[in-house]
């Protein structure tokens, strides 16, 4: 008895996605682009690299104006940040934990820093809400995981640990720059902050 062989021109078509997956799809894709670009972008330039047709975007967005938005809302959301938080060992040492938070915030920072940027939205701008979450709430639920983080060594903090979370988020983005003085590494920065400056 023979066995059918395969043809090897057939291909299997991958599952077809959800108007919300594609949406979510192009969105990732459009985000560099527009850190690059700005608002110069073309939703050709989005859909060559998405690996989609041009018209594919105008299936799940009505206009471009509709996808720049929903990538600067995308761009500012404290999701992503969010899980990377909550993502972090809680068994690592303090030092570890904060180590990983303050890279995950950074490039959280960065990433609304290249959008906002390359929008001309000036100083950092937040342009208003995100998911229902304003700038504070999204900043309030930024330091409510980091306040996580330091549950287990609650004890061994001189403060709260929602306080000494509001202090390290202050710390990340408001360290002082000098034209002599690279910046501080996220583990030297975590160094200070745990043992204060003075060497000992």
């Amino acid at each position: 008895m023979t066995e059918a062989k395969e043809n090897p021109t057939t291909r299997r078509r991958a599952p077809a996605m959800s108007p919300e997956q594609r949406r979510a799809m192009i969105i990732q894709t459009a985000i560099p682009l527009i850190a690059e670009y700005g608002s110069a972008v073309t939703t050709a330039k989005i859909a060559r690299a998405a690996g989609i047709g041009e018209g594919t975007i105008f299936r799940v967005f009505a206009d471009k104006d509709e996808l720049m938005q929903a990538c600067v809302a995308e761009a500012l959301s404290p999701e992503h940040a969010i899980r990377e938080l909550d993502a972090i060992d809680l068994t690592q040492p303090l030092s570890d934990r904060l180590v990983e938070a303050a890279e995950a915030l950074q490039a959280h920072m960065a990433r609304m820093g290249a959008i906002l940027g390359s929008l001309g939205h000036g100083g950092g701008k937040h342009p208003g809400p995100v998911r229902g979450a304003g700038r504070n709430e999204s900043s309030a639920r930024i330091r409510a995981a980091v306040a996580e983080l330091l549950g287990p060594d609650r004890d061994a903090l001189r403060r709260p640990p929602e306080q000494v979370a509001a202090l390290f988020f202050g710390l990340l983005f408001t360290q002082p720059r000098t034209e002599d003085e690279p910046d501080l590494t996220s583990r030297e920065l975590v160094d200070v902050f745990l043992h204060g400056a003075v060497a000992g």
